[in-house]
């Protein structure tokens, strides 16, 4: 059977990895995680203060041929983690400190075409789910299925707060609220590649849904435009 390429666009903490994750699984598919590029790149300007308390954003277009990304497999955990210059990030990519800085530094017009040709380049052979903010508008415009996902900024915040939690972070949930707050604004309004659905793209609001019945109704969704394509 042929393969297409699947493109899970949407809101912060809706789901989006949780849900490309198991649907790349169940499909034998590639899956990229396109949130954990920017996020290794924005770890990156934290860890040599291009990005914080005081901002150098030449000095980190400067250093971006010298940030190399890799997803390597853990099997162990059946999934892949992302390598920042041969050394697994995985769990420092997703704290609350990363999160405050991603949506600014993903709006840099240099970091997003390093990425973007990243993402293309994965996606070559198709067979592929890939999630982020612009993967159906910008990254792969002619995928065959396109999702954009979605739910109230308090539903994602107490989604996201409980996450850090259970991994031991000390934050409260008017933190959370504020992050995702922000992140929307900024990803909503920035000039290059804005969040936005794309106009062939099936939006989904889980809001008020369990992740079984999303990733049944997405699978079998995605099962009949597979099917439809070839």
């Amino acid at each position: 059977m042929g393969k297409i390429t699947i493109a899970i666009d949407g809101y912060s903490s809706t789901g989006k990895s949780t849900l490309a994750k198991r649907l790349a699984s169940a499909l034998n598919y590639v899956y990229v995680d396109t949130g954990a590029m920017y996020r290794a790149v924005t770890l990156f300007a934290l860890n040599n203060k291009y990005v914080g308390t005081n901002e150098d954003i030449p000095s980190l277009v400067k250093q971006l041929p010298n940030i190399n990304l890799k997803f390597v497999p853990n099997k162990t955990l059946g999934l892949s983690e992302m390598y920042l210059n041969d050394e697994n990030v995985e769990r420092q990519i997703r704290t609350m400190e990363v999160s405050d800085h991603v949506s600014k530094v993903a709006t840099i017009e240099e970091v997003r075409h390093m990425l973007v040709a990243m993402q293309q380049q994965m996606g070559e052979e198709k067979g592929i789910v890939m999630d982020g903010r612009d993967i159906g508008t910008v990254v792969f415009p002619n995928a065959e299925l396109k999702i954009f996902m979605t739910a109230s900024p308090e539903t994602r915040a107490t989604r996201r707060y409980k996450e850090l939690l259970e991994r031991g972070e000390e934050v409260t949930f008017d933190e959370v609220l504020k992050n995702v707050q922000k992140r929307d604004r900024i990803d909503s309004t920035r000039e290059m590649s804005p969040l936005k659905k794309a106009e062939d793209a099936i939006e989904f609001d889980n809001s008020d849904m369990g992740l079984e019945e999303q990733f049944e109704r997405i699978y079998n969704y995605s099962l009949r435009v597979i099917n439809k394509n070839n």
